[in-house]
């Protein structure tokens, strides 16, 4: 990948991490750029695959879904390819990474409540050893990535 960082393009990806939706005016004049300046830096980084997407924020709560959960799953031996597989079938799940250490997994549920984590839970115990930890607020949430 040929790309550096600079810091203009820090600032452009910090501006873009808050807002996806800020015009590359909007941009240009915070950062004492261009409009074409910034939209040019910005295809850049979008063809490089720097700028991977651009996305909605939704609020699960609004959308029936009142509890949020993080669980992991230890993988019983010969479990961890079919779950891999049928992990993405599952609804509730927003967000799940392959780990390293005791657990193989690590997941963000959203639920409409604990009966319905307790369902869920069910279908995962014939995967592997399950732990939940149920979201109170987020601390850090979509800190942008770089810094200026």
């Amino acid at each position: 990948m040929d790309f550096k960082l600079d810091s203009v393009n820090a600032k452009i990806l910090v501006h873009l991490q808050g807002n996806a939706r800020a015009s590359f005016t909007e941009i240009g004049k915070a950062i004492g750029l261009t409009s074409p300046a910034v939209a040019e830096r910005v295809k850049k980084m979008e063809d490089l695959g720097v700028i991977k997407g651009y996305h909605a924020t939704v609020s699960h709560v609004h959308l029936g879904k009142q509890l949020r959960a993080i669980i992991t799953l230890r993988a019983f031996i010969g479990k961890l390819k079919p779950f891999l597989e049928v992990v993405k079938t599952f609804e509730e799940v927003i967000n799940c990474h392959r780990i390293t250490g005791n657990e193989n997994i690590i997941m963000e549920v959203v639920l409409k409540d604990q009966f319905h984590l307790e369902r869920f839970i069910d279908k995962l115990i014939a995967y592997g050893e399950t732990r939940t930890h149920i979201v109170l607020s987020d601390v850090v949430a979509n800190k942008a990535v770089v810094d200026t």
